[in-house]
């Protein structure tokens, strides 16, 4: 629970005081020999720990699943395998994967989804790491608006949506290649806009440092670059900007 939870369920009589200091006053984690888990981070920064799950051990992800499942009520997992998914689903039939954003997540019914956060790709190649960015904000509860294949090959498919996107709260602009659609983006809307550089092109491309170098070189303003791939940092900083426009 974050700190304005915890007041509240005070205020409503669901906890006394002596248990809300308790939970105030806890060390903030949970010790698990192979993992230290972050229970204190939503009180601190309004967003729970997630998972990584990329290269963990079979236990360890499994354990560190249900533990964060247990004391949030809710659970997200990013960049995990097919194997992960079974893995998981025997213990906890509920779970959710999405074999494109490599999500998997058990999710509290009835989210609210509120403000507006627009995520764009320039090709539909892209679109493994914009899914990453959107359903990480959705899970995060904002309202995502989805807008793939409008790069800059040809531009009149970004017009024809650009009201949208500059109705935004935040823009999520998605690309390989040469990473142009940042920039463009960037020209066009009043709001921030987060620049996500895909591995996504060939030779020259470098695996993505083509287009991470375009996007943090960018003259237009207004532009701040996540790292290659990194639909998650991107996802996670939109909810953060729809946040503050929202005035939370």
């Amino acid at each position: 629970m974050t700190l304005e939870e915890i007041l509240v369920q005070v205020q409503m009589g669901g906890l006394s005081p002596e248990a809300a200091g308790k939970l105030i006053r806890q060390d903030g984690y949970k010790e698990m020999d192979y993992a230290k888990l972050d229970t204190g981070r939503k009180a601190r920064t309004g967003f729970a720990e997630v998972i990584y799950c990329s290269n963990k051990a079979d236990a360890h992800l499994l354990k560190i699943f249900e533990r964060l499942y247990m004391e949030e009520g809710e659970v997200l997992g990013t960049r995990a395998s097919q194997a992960q998914y079974e893995l998981v689903k025997e213990k906890f039939p509920e779970v959710q994967y999405d074999p494109v954003s490599r999500i998997l997540k058990i999710e509290k019914p009835d989210k609210i989804h509120e403000g507006k956060v627009a995520v764009c790709t320039a090709g539909t190649a892209d679109i493994p790491v914009a899914e990453e960015a959107a359903q990480t904000a959705e899970y995060f509860g904002t309202h995502v608006e989805r807008i793939y294949d409008v790069g800059v090959s040809g531009m009149h498919r970004l017009f024809s949506r650009l009201e949208i996107i500059q109705d935004a709260n935040c823009v999520v602009a998605v690309a390989g290649m040469e990473g142009a659609l940042a920039s463009v983006m960037g020209g066009l809307v009043s709001r921030p806009v987060i620049a996500v550089p895909t591995s996504v092109g060939y030779g020259a491309n470098f695996h993505g440092l083509s287009a991470l170098l375009t996007m943090i070189n960018s003259c237009a303003n207004g532009i701040a670059t996540v790292n290659i791939d990194n639909g998650y940092g991107a996802g996670y900083l939109a909810t953060q900007m729809n946040r503050l426009a929202l005035g939370k």
